[in-house]
């Protein structure tokens, strides 16, 4: 009896050493988004969305992989927002090496909990652009740029960085490298990649909003990529500058081929297609409303080309209006917010040369001798099926005709038709 109680008591013992531990659990998760390009209002629904997701799944953190020129300050304004009221820890992460956090990226990687640069990569240039710079006031100019440097230092301050050298990256725009954001106190450190960057933040106490404090166990986990719906790729796409001008010259084709060719269907369902598209995108890009109008105005006078005689002066006025109108659709200084002229001088020419074309074909149209009807008779070869003493019938071109002569033409002879006399044809004789 003895012996079998010690045997029962060994398996017990061995079961209980075997089995895990009762109070071991598995490790939060941690999520990761990338986001490669400008900062628009479709990067910052994504940003916004994914801390959500973060914070829905419960996850230890997020990890902003950023590598960025800038963007728009509205959306850049919604992702702060966002970082600094967030449940959920925020890493940003400036990486690969070559990748930068400039203009709207400062500010990003600022507002985060944890911010981090890989080797090679630069941040800084936060210099606020207006639209249409140059037009404002000087007022107005300091009042935006005071307001993006009390909006910056404020964040600084709030995430415990450089407060002056904040400020130096709006004022003075200046830029500096990761190994000098480090000696500087703008992020917290350098990493070659994700898992030593999870390495290193092992073990970090983030302080959240409310109070609220969370520590971070990230060593060894792997982190669950989250990828942009294809939803807020299109909106990221027909955001670029370049891609919403293309879209817009594709949806004016469109149209005019729809006008000038009423019943085609096809190009007029594209064309207004790709002209919703092109208007989705202008409302969110800094547009120039006198490029627009010019645009809209060089339309008006290729339709107009079709309708009125103007042997080209039209086309040639809309041609000249829409190379001025793609110049100044998008206001912005900055070349990434700009529509490169490797697409605008290739747009023109290729309009100019199609309404040159078709202009020189209207006028080859209207001088050329007409085929049909009595007037394209004139000059055409019949045989006198009567005999015309003046009047008689011929037969030209498998058809037989009235017609009159001014001097006796015999039955059977060849005639020439030298013109039309009301619904009778005029011929002479060929001798």
């Amino acid at each position: 009896m003895l012996k079998r109680i010690f045997i029962l008591g060994w398996i017990a013992l061995l079961g209980f050493l075997a089995a895990p531990e009762p109070f071991a659990q598995e490790k939060q998760p941690v999520l990761e988004i990338e986001v490669d390009g400008i900062i628009n209002p479709a990067t910052a629904r994504f940003i916004t969305e994914s801390i959500d997701q973060a914070a829905k799944m419960g996850a230890q953190c997020l990890v902003i992989k950023l590598d960025t020129p800038g963007g728009l300050m509205d959306s850049m304004r919604l992702i702060v927002k966002k970082e600094l009221a967030s449940s959920v820890p925020i890493i940003v992460y400036v990486a690969p090496s070559g990748a930068r956090a400039a203009s709207a990226g400062v500010f990003i990687t600022l507002a985060a909990h944890i911010a981090v640069m890989a080797p090679g990569t630069h941040i800084g240039a936060a210099h606020p652009v207006t639209l249409g710079e140059g037009k404002e006031s000087k007022t107005m100019t300091e009042k935006i740029l005071n307001d993006t440097v009390s909006s910056i230092k404020s964040i600084a301050k709030t995430r415990g960085r450089n407060v002056d050298w904040a400020e130096k990256a709006v004022t003075k725009s200046v830029s500096i490298t990761d190994e000098e954001a480090l000696k500087l106190n703008v992020i917290d450190f350098i990493s070659p990649d994700l898992q030593d960057l999870l390495a290193k933040v092992d073990g970090k106490v983030i302080k959240l909003e409310g109070g609220l404090s969370r520590t971070l166990h990230t060593k060894g986990v792997r982190p669950r990529s989250v990828q942009m719906s294809w939803r807020y790729k299109i909106l990221d796409i027909i955001s670029n500058p370049t891609i919403a001008y293309i879209l817009l010259m594709l949806g004016i084709y469109g149209v005019f081929f729809e006008l000038s060719n009423p019943g085609a269907i096809l190009p007029g369902v594209v064309g207004g297609i790709f002209l919703i598209l092109a208007f989705f995108a202008l409302q969110m890009l800094p547009i120039n409303f006198a490029g627009l109008a010019l645009i809209l105005f060089a339309v008006i006078l290729f339709i107009a080309e079709i309708k009125v005689v103007s042997h080209g002066l039209l086309a040639i006025g809309g041609v000249i209006s829409l190379f001025l109108g793609s110049l100044m659709l998008i206001e912005s200084p900055t070349e990434y917010m700009r529509i490169s002229l490797g697409v605008i001088i290739p747009a023109v020419v290729v309009s100019a040369a199609f309404f040159i074309f078709a202009v020189t074909m209207a006028i080859r149209a209207r001088l050329k001798k007409p085929t049909t009807g009595r007037e394209g008779l004139v000059g055409e070869i019949g045989t006198a099926e009567t005999d015309l003493t003046p009047e008689g019938k011929v037969h030209v071109h498998g058809e037989y005709w009235n017609a009159v002569s001014e001097t006796p033409i015999e039955k059977g002879s060849r005639v020439l038709v030298v013109g039309t006399i009301n619904l009778k044809l005029k011929v002479k004789k060929i001798e």
